[in-house]
């Protein structure tokens, strides 16, 4: 349980101090913005290209990374479904899925990985796969959903092009499948810029905090317990199913899928609707309360199966 708590210890105190700087001011009126787009633009995409360009592709290709694949298709799914009947819009619905199924794998799943299921490898092929499959069709998405959306043609297929996020995760993918090494004097001013990403995301969520309402309420009250809901139960369940009942996993193959699924929405994806100025309170709210919640579902989850 070390590793929970670690994990969940060091993001508290993060966004405690993001929340500190926003009521005493010291970043001014613009803080939580200018660190969202330094995030966005600058050390997120520097951060996935030096992560991506050092990692083993080969791990992506397993029957976890199927279980992970389908359990996140089965959360987004079904919040989209819900999403396209209560009619809240192709932004705010894409935000919710991404909240409903979207696993913090990175500055809390690295941690837990080590403690809890010991090997840090195994949260590489949830990341990859977030990283490389799910991240460039949300932002795609949202791209295609406001301005992109009245563009030509060729501009529209280009979107993942444009990105900055989908262009350093395709980046480092592809350095790894050609099996170039990096020049030091490349990586390493790479890798301290994109050191800079997990804080700035994590303190820019913390000055949002200031000001901010109880969770769960307003406009965004059903939207928020839905996605919640589908993350911290939903996904782990449906983890579960299809890892024992459909590709017989068991033991700690088992632990570790179900355990990666019951992670916290991540903190980037307030990032992300902040840059796109859609549903920024549903991505706040729902990581919020999810990552409350999944310090005992993973309690529980290392209990029963660990």
């Amino acid at each position: 349980m070390q590793g929970v708590l670690t994990g969940f210890a060091v993001i508290a105190v993060v966004i405690g101090v993001g929340y500190v700087i926003g009521r005493r001011g010291y970043l001014g009126s613009n803080g939580r913005e200018v660190l969202t787009k330094l995030a966005f633009h600058v050390a997120s995409p520097a951060l996935l290209f030096t992560t991506l360009a050092q990692t083993d592709l080969s791990v992506i290709f397993s029957s976890r990374l199927l279980v992970t694949a389908l359990s996140t298709a089965a959360a987004a799914g079904v919040f989209v479904a819900v999403g396209v009947v209560r009619r809240w819009g192709v932004g705010r619905t894409t935000i919710g899925a991404l909240c409903s199924s979207y696993v913090n794998s990175g500055n809390l799943g690295i941690p837990i990985a080590v403690y809890v299921l010991g090997d840090a490898s195994l949260v590489a092929p949830v990341l990859l796969f977030q990283l490389i499959g799910v991240t460039p069709i949300a932002l795609t998405v949202l791209d295609l959903s406001g301005e992109g959306e009245k563009g030509p043609l060729w501009r529209r297929l280009l979107t993942p092009l444009r990105n900055p996020i989908a262009v350093g995760s395709l980046a480092g993918v592809a350095v790894s499948a050609a099996g170039l090494k990096v020049p030091a004097p490349v990586l390493d001013p790479l890798t301290l810029i994109g050191g800079m990403s997990v804080p700035a995301v994590l303190l820019a969520f913390g000055i949002s905090l200031c000001g901010s309402t109880m969770p769960g309420r307003g406009p965004d009250r059903h939207p928020v317990l839905l996605s919640v809901a589908l993350k911290s139960v939903g996904q782990p369940a449906a983890a579960w199913a299809l890892a024992a009942g459909v590709f017989g996993l068991r033991g700690a193959p088992l632990l570790d899928v179900v355990v990666t699924s019951a992670l916290p929405a991540a903190q980037n994806l307030f990032t992300y609707a902040s840059s796109y100025g859609v549903g920024e309170r549903l991505a706040r709210d729902s990581i919020l309360v999810s990552t409350v919640l999944s310090v005992p579902v993973l309690v529980v989850v290392a209990a029963l199966l660990g």
